[in-house]
């Protein structure tokens, strides 16, 4: 899972309204993911959803 995390740093967030967060899909390059986030907001835009990146620290 971590080496699969660290392939992937770029996610998609859903925001809900409790303030909770769903992850939609997770990416390796940024252009992937701001790709998918505009297919998604044509296809749902009362969503509200995000790029985020999201690095791996190492413990």
């Amino acid at each position: 899972m971590l080496q699969e995390k660290r392939l992937k740093p770029w996610t998609v967030v859903r925001s809900l309204p409790n303030v909770e967060k769903v992850v939609v899909g997770q990416f390796r390059s940024w252009s992937d993911a701001d790709g998918h986030l505009q297919i998604l907001k044509r296809m749902v835009p009362a969503d509200r959803l995000t790029v985020v990146f999201d690095p791996v620290v190492p413990a």
